[in-house]
């Protein structure tokens, strides 16, 4: 008798152990892939004209597209910060590229480690300061280089042979070969790309036979955009023939904007081995004969669009080629059933826009940023969401799709309820808060307020001036309707809203909103 009933002790005890364990949360691995200035404009997902990504946008088939997705400060390490943090610049410290982030602060990485996370950074972190919350980290130094790069492993100078992109997924997956019998977070980051966009040695010759066609704005005149007025990150006017068209030119005239170009652009060289570097020089004199057949300044900013073009998509079929690998090995280890994976930029980029090439202002193609999340556990494959999403929202979204609760102080909002068509607890976002300081190349500080029709820019240091653009009548941005009349009541109902976002968000500094 006392025997049956310890069997029955024993009988219930085990149901509900494993009534726990079945109730426990599977937590997923999660793969956040972070490019460095991949524009929208260059991924197929997004319709792009200029280049198939098939890898890329199989994280978008397999999962989720973000077809409306921003950032809220439109350059590299305030990006980041934003996504380390869930919150804005002001707040995580990060407002440009040249201030250091503080470690010591609540990051992503650190919450996922508490709760039994492996978690790595491996690729461009661009923070300057050591990165905190890692198990295991392998960065960049700076801007780092493409061609067999030097690292810094675990504060370690270390270098590798190779390509930037291919060592960057070498070494992340190597990583998670290592740790894939627990639960892990790795931040996936590419320095690709970035300018001057170098490209691997097999893809020289590539898109050599396409003519790409100027964008709608390429030719904007400015008028009434006192930001764009000042600025020096024209494709015509701002790129350097030997450092961003790769033009052994010794004769041709260097910018004061970019005098450090030349001495960059040979520094980047001396990477190559010399095998690799008779490739290179093959191949690039063969742009140089064209380019001294030029004559008028028109043909040499339509030649200086072309080259930027070919080396900015080169860098990005690599990335497309890494993107591939990591999926595969995803696939090949049975591992992408529970693994989130994440593709978005830092932030957008001109593809010759506004006659512009970098980031930086408010303008479309610099505040959308590509995103796409795969989990196919939770999202069902083909899902397009068009409300407004943020870099902001990345560490939320992140620990909520891990069953972890997102801290109160985190400003963003977790995407899960979109992502897996549960109920809105409360209304999405319909409007979006910008706000981008930093004064580099000629730039204006400036902030504003986006929603679906409307995108209203206060442009206050050094020059002081509003822009207001007509999404719906006017895509491209290319008028200023500010003045205009029959706008005035927008105006009252955008800037109400536009002090409303800066009280929910506490970025009322004085300095900025005096001039309001």
């Amino acid at each position: 008798m006392k025997r049956k009933i310890s069997l029955l002790v024993l009988f219930i005890t085990a149901f509900k152990f494993n009534c726990f364990c079945q109730q426990k949360p599977n937590r997923p691995n999660i793969i956040f892939i972070l490019a460095d200035d991949h524009a929208y404009q260059a991924i197929s997902a997004y319709g792009s004209k200029f280049i198939k990504t098939p890898n890329i946008d199989k994280i978008a088939r397999q999962g989720a597209l973000m077809r409306s997705a921003f950032v809220t400060n439109s350059v590299c390490s305030p990006s980041r910060a934003v996504i380390l943090t869930g919150r804005y610049s002001h707040l995580n410290g990060m407002k440009d590229n040249g201030t250091y982030f503080n470690g010591a602060q609540q990051t992503l990485p650190k919450i996922f480690k508490q709760y039994g996370y492996q978690t790595a950074i491996v690729g461009k972190w661009h923070l300057f300061s050591t990165p905190t919350g890692f198990d295991y980290w392998d960065i960049l130094p700076d801007q780092g280089n493409y061609y067999h790069p030097r690292f810094i492993n675990m504060g370690k100078d270390t270098m590798y042979n190779g390509y930037v992109t291919d060592i960057i997924t070498n070494l992340a997956l190597n990583w998670v070969e290592a740790n894939k019998n627990k639960p892990f977070f790795l931040m996936l980051h590419h320095k690709a790309p970035h300018r001057n966009a170098m490209p691997p040695i097999k893809y020289l010759d590539k898109f050599n036979n396409v003519q790409f066609p100027l964008p709608y704005s390429f030719y904007d005149d400015y008028a009434n955009k006192p930001g764009l007025q000042r600025q020096t990150i024209t494709v015509k006017n701002d790129l350097d023939i030997r450092y961003d068209s790769k033009i052994p030119c010794d004769t041709c005239e260097v910018t004061k904007i970019n005098a450090w170009a030349p001495g960059e652009y040979q520094k980047e060289l001396s990477g190559l081995t010399p095998a690799e570097r008779k490739i290179w020089d093959t191949a690039y004199q063969k742009k140089y004969e064209i380019f001294k057949t030029l004559h008028t300044k028109s043909e040499i900013s339509r030649f200086q669009y072309q080259r930027y073009m070919e080396d900015y998509l080169r860098c990005v079929m690599s990335l497309d080629d890494n993107v591939g690998r990591v999926l595969k090995y995803l696939d090949s280890t049975g591992l992408a059933k529970n693994t989130i994976v994440v593709y978005m930029s830092d932030q957008g980029f001109y593809l010759g826009e506004h006659g512009l090439y970098d980031k930086r202002f408010m303008y479309e193609e610099s505040f959308r940023t590509p995103m796409m999340i795969r989990y196919p556990a939770k999202i069902k494959p083909g899902l397009k969401l068009d409300q407004f999403v943020l870099n902001l929202d990345v560490a939320p979204t992140l620990l909520d799709m891990a069953g972890i609760k997102p801290p109160t102080d985190m400003q963003g909002e977790s995407m899960k309820p979109l992502l897996t068509r549960q109920p809105l607890v409360k209304k999405w976002r319909d409007e979006i808060y910008y706000h981008y300081y930093e004064l580099s190349f000629n730039l204006t500080a400036h902030y504003g307020i986006r929603t679906k029709r409307y995108a209203l820019m206060h442009f206050y240091n050094p020059v002081d001036g509003w822009e207001l653009y007509d999404l719906q009548n006017d895509p491209h941005e290319m008028t200023n309707v500010y003045f205009e009349p029959e706008y005035k009541q927008t105006i009252v109902y955008l800037k109400k809203h536009l002090t409303a976002l800066q009280v929910k968000y506490g970025d009322e500094e004085k300095d900025f909103l005096k001039k309001k």
